[in-house]
């Protein structure tokens, strides 16, 4: 299984910028898929997680700014983030809790991340 995240890149305060993540391999069910990010001589943290049912949660700091979604037929979770501001700036990371064929649990993968850099 492999998790490609894109959509990182540079962008004023206040722009905005869409996060993309594709999982791809032997899949054969996706429960909740999370968006993380680790900000320089942070620790990394969890942003916002989506269900199986489409309920969300969002960090209080990126609430009303950040939307995830996900479609379930592509296995891909996106995050649109508006309103950016200097302190969003960070690597965001996707993850997924995926149970792939022949296997009877579900567990975490891990995307590589991809660098957001909001500038004041």
């Amino acid at each position: 299984v492999q998790l490609q995240a894109s959509g990182g890149g540079l962008v004023q305060a206040g722009g905005s910028l869409r996060l993309s993540c594709a999982a791809s391999g032997n899949i054969r069910s996706i429960n909740a898929m999370y968006w993380y990010r680790q900000a320089p001589g942070k620790e990394r943290e969890l942003v916002t997680s989506i269900l199986g049912d489409g309920t969300t949660t969002y960090v209080d700091n990126v609430k009303g700014r950040f939307t995830i979604s996900r479609d379930d037929a592509k296995n891909t979770v996106d995050l649109q983030m508006k309103s950016l501001k200097p302190e969003d700036t960070a690597v965001y990371y996707c993850n997924a809790n995926i149970r792939t064929y022949g296997s009877v649990t579900h567990r975490n993968y891990w995307g590589r991340g991809t660098l957001v850099t909001v500038s004041s």
